[in-house]
């Protein structure tokens, strides 16, 4: 881990993790979807994230793309979903004249951030003219040529296609992300989040980090990777000798995923525990949970400042463990404040002490999380 961070660099990966907590305000266990979503828009990869409807995957893309501040697009596709729909319609005044081209104001072709919810449902002429769009960030269509701005664009489905040609396209997503419904245990938080009969809670201000996440992804294409390589490749055959699939295009992809994890945490160096973001890779939960037990030595150590929570569901390690504690110690002190301790109170902040007890032992604590501890005893004791 590099002590210090590049000046610009450091400023930068700080005001993405502010927009990071901007948004996860208010999310309840979907905070990995909004830091993956992040990662890949550094890495100018796709992402695809893949759950049961009503599981909130919209609104954590919705909330991350107004902290991050580009320019957005969000779409429901459906099997009579026409392309004008989703690139923009095409231009009567030109059409006059016999040319055909297309009105992309404020559609997808225009987009940094692009959601397209139920993508699979859309036609063939829509995921033809995707691809051109996904692969090579250009969109065409008639006589219109044009270099798209898109980072990342997120697709959500309910399940992976098994369709052989729905499948090609897929692949063209390289991070997976698989949502279930709220845990229960955190179904008393997820009725206080959605009770909209709630007063009004604090608007919290977009930091609009854009141009630093701009910034952030040169420096992933220059971030150093080569002393890494032996071990990423290593990485990759475990994976593959464990019946993960990965294809040479998504392997030479996944050092995107890679360094952009290392930048996000103000490094110009990858290390090895930057591969927690391998078992985003691979194509359905079973095959993640593969990917994290024979990485488990590699990537046990892993951690991120930016993105903790990813972090740990993807590497299970205790050091992310830590750095999520330290973060949800800390906004709940912060939330509270020196308010009584009242029945709830209470209970959220002895949940947060139970599981930082039964992680860690006293000697393994380190600083931060040792003084988020006696901060949280002492409050439940106010």
């Amino acid at each position: 881990m590099i002590a210090s961070e590049p000046t610009q660099m450091g400023e930068d990966a700080l005001a993405v993790r502010a927009a990071l907590a901007a948004a996860r305000v208010g999310l309840v266990d979907r905070e990995v979807v909004a830091e993956v979503v992040t990662l890949c828009a550094v890495a100018g990869e796709h992402l695809l994230v893949v759950g049961p409807p009503g599981t909130a995957k919209s609104l954590a893309v919705r909330r991350i793309a107004e902290q991050l501040g580009g320019r957005y697009f969000e779409y429901l596709l459906g099997r009579f979903t026409e392309p004008n729909e989703i690139f923009g319609p095409v231009d009567l005044r030109r059409l006059r004249e016999g040319v055909v081209e297309i009105e992309t104001a404020g559609m997808l072709p225009e987009a940094e951030i692009a959601f397209l919810d139920e993508v699979f449902l859309g036609s063939t002429a829509i995921l033809n003219t995707l691809l051109g769009l996904l692969n090579e960030r250009v969109f065409r269509r008639g006589a219109t040529v044009l270099a798209a701005p898109l980072r990342v664009c997120v697709g959500a489905a309910n399940h992976v296609p098994e369709d052989p040609a729905q499948a090609a396209f897929a692949d063209r997503f390289l991070a997976r992300v698989f949502v279930e419904p709220v845990a229960d245990a955190r179904l008393e938080e997820l009725l206080e989040e959605g009770d909209t009969r709630a007063a009004a809670r604090p608007e919290v201000p977009a930091p609009h980090a854009w141009a630093g996440l701009d910034r952030l992804a040169a420096a992933a294409l220059a971030c150093e990777l080569g002393s890494l390589r032996p071990v990423l490749a290593t990485a990759i055959r475990r994976m593959r000798a464990a019946g993960v699939p990965i294809t040479d295009r998504r392997a030479v992809r996944s050092q995107r995923l890679v360094a952009s994890a290392a930048v996000l945490d103000g490094r110009v160096v990858a290390e090895a525990g930057d591969l927690w973001t391998l078992p985003l890779i691979a194509p359905d939960p079973a095959a993640q949970t593969a990917a994290r037990e024979v990485l488990a030595d590699l990537i046990g150590d892993a951690a991120n400042r930016g993105l903790f929570h990813a972090a740990e569901e993807y590497s299970r390690g205790s050091a992310a463990r830590a750095l999520r504690l330290v973060a949800a110690g800390r906004d709940l002190l912060d939330r509270y404040g020196t308010e009584p301790a009242d029945e709830d109170r209470r209970l959220r902040l002895e949940a947060v002490l139970r599981e930082i007890d039964a992680g860690f032992a006293t000697p393994d604590l380190g600083a931060e999380l040792a003084a988020i501890r006696e901060r949280l005893i002492a409050a439940v004791g106010s």
